[in-house]
C-alpha cells in the first residue's frame, strides 16, 4: 500500500507541477505577470525541462526504483505515470479554464501509454541498483534516453528558437552525462 500511495502522490505532483510550470511560462496564462522579466526566462528552462518524454520516463524509472522488486516496480511505474496524466490534465483545465471533459481522449491515450511504457521503465527502475550489466543498462536508461531526445527532438523545437531552449539543452546534456558516468562508476566500483 505504501507503494501505491508513494507512487500515486509522486506521480500526482509531478504531473500537477509540470502543468503548473507550463502555465507560469506562458504569457498568455499565469505566467502574463511575468513576461520580459528573470522568473519568466526561470519558468520556460524548467517547463521546457518537465515537459519532455525522457524526465516522464524518469519519473517512472525513479518510482520503480523506489519500489524494489520488478513487479512492484512496474506496477509502481504505470501508477504515477497515470497519477501523472490525471493530475497534468485536471491542472491544466483549471489553468486555462476549459473544461475537463476537453481532455479526455487525450488523457486516455496517454493513459494507454503510461501501461505500456510504465510498466516496463519501472521495472528498470527497480534493477538500477542491482549489480552487474544488468545494474549498468538500467542506470543508462535515463541518461541514454534523455541524450536520444536531445539529437532527435531536442526542448523547443516545436517552437520558434529561444535562448531558453538553448541552455535547457545543456541542462540536459549535463545531466544525461553525469548520469552515464555515474551508471559507469558504479558499475566499475561493483
Amino acid at each position: 500500500m505504501k507503494i501505491i500511495g508513494g507512487s500515486l502522490a509522486v506521480g500526482a505532483g509531478f504531473g500537477a507541477a509540470t502543468s503548473l510550470v507550463n502555465a507560469v511560462s506562458s504569457p498568455y496564462s499565469l505566467g502574463a505577470p511575468l513576461t520580459g522579466t528573470v522568473w519568466m526566462s526561470a519558468a520556460k528552462v524548467l517547463s521546457l525541462l518537465m515537459d519532455a518524454g525522457w524526465a516522464w520516463a524518469a519519473l517512472a524509472v525513479v518510482v520503480g526504483r523506489w519500489a524494489g522488486t520488478r513487479a512492484r516496480g512496474a506496477v509502481a511505474g504505470v501508477l504515477a505515470l497515470v497519477a501523472a496524466t490525471a493530475a497534468y490534465y485536471a491542472t491544466d483545465s483549471f489553468a486555462r479554464d476549459e473544461p475537463f471533459a476537453w481532455y479526455g481522449g487525450e488523457m486516455l491515450m496517454w493513459w494507454v501509454a503510461s501501461v505500456l511504457f510504465g510498466s516496463a521503465l519501472g521495472a528498470v527502475g527497480a534493477a538500477v541498483g542491482r549489480p552487474g550489466v544488468i545494474g549498468l543498462l538500467a542506470g543508462l536508461t535515463v541518461p541514454v534516453g534523455a541524450a536520444v531526445q536531445m539529437i532527435i527532438l531536442p526542448p523547443g523545437s516545436r517552437i520558434t528558437s529561444i535562448p531558453e531552449s538553448d541552455l535547457a539543452v545543456a541542462v540536459v546534456w549535463t545531466a544525461a552525462a553525469a548520469g552515464a558516468i555515474w551508471a559507469v562508476h558504479r558499475f566499475r566500483a561493483a
